[in-house]
């Protein structure tokens, strides 16, 4: 229980959402590639004045001594470009800097859960020659490609976890009661006081208001392509 008890010293320092950190939206018909699909609202079972949010984004701050100032943004939708449970680091500037003021995006650790497991290190070097051209290089440790292995899923790990009744992927009770406290407050406010979504396209990266409350902390969402 040593794991879990220090995700639940974590949930006890975060926050409750507020709604001046949150954006919510739904995705709306387009046609792409001489295909056109639907949107949210175009489902013969949906109401055409639905506001149903198929997306959301939210910022959530720790308040203790460790992460007390760090953003953590959170982000995911239905309807998006991109299938993909991606974690990103992103590192902030150095003061003074031997490149500073021609950074275009920050030092990032990505770590991709699902599909295609991997680590990647994402940072920003000089090209070679005697400009000061600048250029993302990535440095890439692919599971599938780096180990032969067959890689199990999600589900097939924790149905082991199971069998030999180990519990610390697991979510306990009393985590879950306080998870739900973050998020309660602003979902309660969302039904009793109807927040119409912000549209996005269907297969986009959500609706630029997110963009917006990413640059609100200085952050850009993660993109490995």
């Amino acid at each position: 229980d040593e794991v879990r008890n220090e995700k639940l010293k974590v949930l006890r320092c975060i926050s409750p959402v507020t709604k001046a950190d949150m954006i919510v939206g739904q995705y709306k018909k387009k046609t792409i590639a001489g295909v056109e699909n639907p949107g949210y609202r175009d489902d013969p079972t949906t109401s055409p004045e639905s506001n149903t949010p198929t997306f959301a984004a939210c910022v959530l701050h720790i308040k203790n001594r460790r992460w007390d100032g760090v953003p953590f943004l959170l982000k995911c939708g239905k309807a998006l470009d991109e299938k993909l449970f991606e974690i990103h680091v992103q590192f902030s500037p150095v003061p003074g800097g031997l490149f500073a003021g021609h950074e275009t995006f920050a030092n990032e650790l990505v770590i991709r859960v699902q599909p295609d497991e991997a680590i990647l290190m994402k940072t920003l070097s000089k090209s070679p020659g005697i400009n000061y051209k600048l250029k993302e290089t990535q440095l890439d440790m692919n599971y599938k490609s780096r180990f032969q292995s067959r890689i199990p899923d999600a589900y097939e790990r924790l149905l082991h976890d199971v069998l030999v009744s180990n519990q610390t992927n697991f979510i306990r009770e009393d985590e879950l009661d306080v998870a739900w406290e973050l998020f309660t407050p602003i979902l309660q406010q969302i039904e009793h006081t109807p927040i119409v979504p912000e549209f996005y396209p269907f297969g986009s990266r959500g609706p630029v208001e997110a963009e917006y409350l990413a640059a609100k902390y200085g952050c850009k969402w993660g993109d490995t392509q």
